[in-house]
């Protein structure tokens, strides 16, 4: 079955810089796009950045310029390499991937970001 498993988080000093990744098993990674997302509490899960199968890239305005998506499929495993991080930025992070004709969204069990001095 499809495994999405989340690592890289952790607690950082404003300004910091991490990078998260992604790995994936279960499905055949290198033809499917990928997400990260995250959500804090009280707020609702948002979209950060995506790469398509292509390596593609989007990513949201808001991060743009600090966050970068990227994509080894090699290792099945994608990343979010984090940059000028702010306290705002404190969430808890997921990737992301649908499959099959409806879709489906496949979820990890996410990896804590914590920004603060």
């Amino acid at each position: 079955q499809v495994q999405l498993v989340e690592s890289g988080g952790g607690l950082v000093q404003p300004g910091g810089s991490l990078r998260l990744a992604c790995a994936a098993s279960g499905f055949t990674f290198s033809n499917h796009d990928m997400r990260w997302y995250r959500q804090s509490p009280g707020k609702e899960r948002e979209l950060l950045a995506a790469i398509a199968s292509s390596s593609k890239t989007y990513t949201v305005d808001s991060v743009k310029g600090r966050f970068i998506i990227s994509r080894d499929n090699a290792k099945n495993t994608v990343y979010l390499q984090m940059n000028s991080l702010k306290p705002e930025d404190t969430a808890m992070y997921y990737c992301n991937t649908q499959t099959g004709w409806n879709r489906y969204d496949h979820w990890g069990q996410g990896t804590q970001v914590t920004v603060s001095s």
